[in-house]
């Protein structure tokens, strides 16, 4: 038996499916590909990585696919990785220490980050997703399909890539999810990870509006304690404010402040909240508003760094918020400052 295999789904990926294959190659036993359908030389590139492909008439189910790429492998462990991400650091926690020949009781969670640059979301943001799979685990869901097992999760130090969020691919990958998690709403309106799904569609091509609104159906519907709330609050508060309902998302950012005290992506989302609100009602911004605007950034300062918290976008709590902090101040007139902060950004970023 294998101990360990790469498994992927993949259509036309040509770009991209390389850089995954190779990334993973030295720390695998196997690698197994199932193309759904390419009309250009992803299958060719695959194979010339290393990996065996396998053909797949595409049903618009992707636990389908999921379900039918595994049923290729006879290992112990299974990776599950996409052709637009990449491994990018900790691969030692793919080692027989970690993941013996025998199949150990836990799904491995993995640490992806994904790179955005729309829909007021830039950076790159973290999620932690189970990819590290026993042999006889499958996949349910159409579309944002998940592992259906009651082990439990374990988060190993495995860092992966994703560029599948930036508005280059997005645009080539069409309304494909949506109109999945459409579909998927039809069946299951009352889903609240759908919801956040379809919200989170929305808020990477700037529809703020409709973002708001699935956000805002997620919250109504899903558990206070449900893993991936920290993200749901921070996109519902900037999705809010790209709606122009900022008396809504300042009333909704107090009902939270007290869940998220160690959130540096709460706080640097309040300090754009207020800078709106100063924006807006001038007369109030040096009393009322901008103080606030700046303890807020000073506090993600003070938190640093979280990509633990469902969500997380990196920088929030180092460079992204002394960059804030420097163009304050320089706005303000207050030059020493402004240069303090800027080179703060300049350092953090390294």
């Amino acid at each position: 038996m294998t101990r360990l295999a790469l498994v992927m789904i993949a259509r036309d990926e040509a770009s991209s499916i390389g850089r995954a294959l190779e990334s993973a190659r030295g720390h695998v036993d196997r690698m197994i590909v199932l193309d759904t359908g390419s009309l250009d030389d992803t299958a060719a590139i695959a194979r010339a990585c290393g990996a065996e492909v396998h053909e797949f008439a595409w049903c618009d189910d992707f636990a389908a696919a999921r379900n039918a790429a595994l049923a290729h492998s006879d290992a112990a462990w299974n990776l599950v990785l996409d052709a637009d991400e990449w491994i990018e650091g900790g691969a030692e926690a793919l080692g027989p220490e970690t993941l013996p020949a025998a199949a150990a009781g836990f799904l491995g969670e993995v640490r992806i980050g994904s790179r955005m640059d729309a829909g007021g979301v830039e950076g790159i943001g973290s999620v932690w997703i189970a990819r590290l799979l026993p042999g006889a685990v499958r996949y349910a869901g159409r579309i944002h399909e998940q592992p259906v097992s009651d082990l439990p999760r374990r988060r190993l130090p495995l860092d992966i890539g994703h560029d599948g969020y930036t508005a280059e691919n997005l645009a080539r990958k069409g309304a494909r999810n949506e109109t999945l998690l459409m579909r998927e709403l039809e069946a299951a309106p009352h889903d609240p990870y759908l919801w956040f799904q379809l919200g989170k569609e929305h808020q990477a091509r700037g529809r703020g509006p409709q973002a708001a609104v699935c956000f805002t159906e997620a919250l109504r519907l899903a558990p206070a304690d449900v893993g991936w709330r920290h993200a749901l609050v921070v996109r519902t508060l900037i999705a809010l404010k790209a709606d122009g309902r900022l008396a809504e998302a300042l009333e909704f950012a107090d009902a939270e402040v007290a869940n998220w005290l160690s959130s540096p992506d709460f706080y640097f989302v309040i300090g754009d909240l207020y800078l709106e609100a100063a924006a807006q009602e001038p007369d109030r911004a040096l009393n009322d508003f901008l103080p606030v605007v700046e303890s807020a950034w000073k506090r993600c300062l003070e938190i640093g760094e979280r990509p633990d918290l469902d969500g997380s976008v990196i920088g929030r709590g180092s460079y992204m918020a002394a960059h804030n902090l420097a163009v304050f101040y320089g706005t303000l007139g207050l030059a020493a400052q402004a240069a303090e902060y800027e080179a703060m950004a300049a350092r953090l970023r390294r």
